[in-house]
């Protein structure tokens, strides 16, 4: 095969890549839309939406309870049908939303997960993955990865322990490098959150064409939002969510309810999670983060910029459909059409409160006509059914036993339930199994295969069942070290967890997983229902659409051909 000079491949590429940055910087100023706001409400299905907007009996008089949502789809494109990343974790689906990739190219499977070509970190994280050697340019022995609060320098804090930092604001300067995994192969320095993942983001492509980015989120670990590099990032905001509990002075939540002393005090103060009342206060910290970013401020309240792109999650709808708050209440669903029980319906209506709050901000700054809004979600929550959860082991240990530990002794010991101080085997409503030797694969299935029963088994994925959306697994040339051996879903409404405060769970491939609300709302839209199959993947290449750049701009959108969202009138034809 005939070669072709170094220098000519360079040019061509240096030609490409300039080409698109004046494709961006032409298009730039043209574009109606100039800022675009993100949310993610963790765990709010498509359903939730059509029962809020449209109301249901028994609740709220039967009117909706979402008013400030329902007014947003009153101009507004509803698709029905939107699916997250597979697997639907918070790192995947966020990550998704941002690169609009999969995780066989941004390479997230999971915040906690495993990778063959890197090496254990430094210390031991605050959540148990063990230290270890890392030999430069030596081959590496695999690690567990983590990016959440286990990789903050004190994450009982909730400025995750960054040196002089105030008492919610500790950001990126709270992460810990010798928490994190190191690469051998890169002198054995450590990886952090935005080098983890292999494709750039709509934050690197905005920023990069001259605009200005914000996000909030519930870790310093998704600052990997900015992407490789980590540059790209003007104002990121990330209190930790699993830290102690504590009063936040002048913070109110949008429903009136002071957070200057803790509202839900007898409840478990080891995190804001813990309490159906104590998340709304957290999650108030990011919306007055975003009112800050709004009225042109950083999200401390000095003097900046409204960001180009900008956005946050709420927690507190997860909260609501997963929590057992003891002697005070459980939250979920009354039936499979997805009625709310009292304590998810205050958290759907503090999010809408909420949302409200930031759209009249909009509209005040006369930013109203140029600002896209964008209503999804990293994650759905399953079983919407209250009836269908099933817990494995379950809380008396005697309901069976997980695919991670009928399969234990396989595991790589940073991933084994045999290890008594570890981290944990990446399952939840999914099992994620990386084999410490992958020749050991069917042996590994035909195990599983006949602890079907004992695992609440749905569907196994490995080899070319797994090959269809994965990069095969193993370590380069021949393989990817972050793609799991064997994937299981397990039956609906199955989990694998011995939690008493728990009664649903994200991260598997089910329905109620992965089907999220994901409304585009601006005043110049037309508002309909889509109901053909779209994907929040999509929701990246629509972003840089929408404010005039260039779609492919994005590695994943090239690599995978992810396109536009359908059916809703940007005004730009690429």
């Amino acid at each position: 095969m005939k070669k072709i000079p170094l220098l000519l491949t360079s040019l061509a590429a240096f030609v490409a890549v300039n080409a698109v940055a004046q494709d961006n910087e032409r298009d730039w100023q043209r574009s109606q839309i100039r800022h675009v706001l993100l949310i993610s409400v963790d765990g709010l299905h498509a359903v939730d939406y059509l029962n809020c907007s449209r109301g249901l009996a028994g609740i709220n008089n039967g009117d909706p309870y979402c008013p400030n949502l329902t007014a947003l789809g009153s101009t507004g494109v509803n698709y029905t049908a939107a699916s997250t990343s597979k697997p639907s974790d918070s790192f995947p689906g966020l990550m998704t939303l941002m690169t609009g990739a999969t995780p066989r190219t941004m390479g997230v499977y999971y915040d906690v997960s495993y990778d063959r070509s890197l090496d254990p970190p430094t210390t031991t994280t605050g959540n148990g993955l063990a230290a270890g050697n890392c030999t430069a340019n030596a081959a590496p022995a695999g690690s567990t990865t983590e990016f959440d609060e286990g990789i903050d320098i004190d994450k009982t804090k909730l400025n995750g322990g960054a040196p002089g930092a105030g008492l919610t604001d500790g950001g990126i300067a709270s992460i810990d490098p010798s928490h994190l995994d190191r690469d051998p192969k890169a002198g054995c320095a450590p990886v952090y959150p935005w080098n983890f993942v292999r494709t750039n983001t709509i934050f690197g492509v905005i920023h990069a064409a001259g605009g200005y980015t914000a996000w909030s989120d519930k870790h310093p670990s998704y600052s990997s939002v900015a992407g490789p590099g980590g540059n790209s990032l003007d104002d990121y905001y990330a209190p930790e969510i699993n830290s102690n509990v504590i009063p936040l002075p002048n913070v109110t939540t949008p429903s009136g309810i002071s957070c200057s002393t803790v509202p839900d005090p007898s409840s478990d103060l080891t995190a804001w999670t813990n309490s159906f009342q104590n998340i709304q206060c957290y999650d108030t910290l990011k919306v007055n983060a975003i009112l800050n970013e709004i009225d042109g401020k950083n999200h401390d309240g000095e003097r900046a910029k409204t960001p180009t792109i900008f956005g946050m999650n709420f927690q507190a709808v997860s909260v609501g459909q997963k929590l057992i708050e003891a002697n005070v209440a459980t939250g979920g669903y009354q039936d499979a059409a997805g009625t709310p029980t009292p304590s998810l319906l205050s958290e759907i209506q503090f999010v809408d409160d909420a949302i409200g709050e930031m759209v009249n901000k909009i509209k005040d700054r006369g930013l109203y006509e140029q600002t896209l809004i964008i209503i999804t979600a990293k994650h759905g929550q399953s079983p919407i059914d209250p009836n269908r959860y099933f817990p494995i082991p379950g809380h008396s240990g005697t309901n069976g036993e997980s695919p991670a530990t009928i399969l234990a002794n396989l595991l790589p010991f940073s991933e084994s339930p045999l290890n008594p101080t570890g981290i944990g085997s990446t399952e939840d409503d999914v099992s994620l199994l990386w084999l410490a030797n992958s020749a050991n694969t069917q042996s590994a299935v035909s195990t599983l295969e006949t602890n079907v029963k004992e695992a609440g088994i749905g569907q196994i994925y490995y080899g070319s069942t797994l090959a269809l959306n994965y990069n095969t697994p193993g370590l380069p040339p021949n393989g990817d070290p972050r793609t799991p051996d064997i994937i299981v879903t397990p039956d609906v409404g199955v989990t694998y967890t011995g939690s008493k405060t728990k009664l649903s769970e994200h991260g598997g491939f089910s329905h109620d997983d992965t089907n999220v609300i994901l409304l585009l709302a601006n005043p110049a839209f037309t508002p309909h229902t889509v109901y053909a199959d779209v994907g929040t993947s999509q929701v990246a290449p629509t972003i840089l659409r929408a404010l005039g750049l260039n779609p492919r701009s994005l590695d994943g959108v090239r690599l995978e051909g992810t396109s536009v969202l359908p059916d809703v009138n940007l005004n730009f034809g690429w």
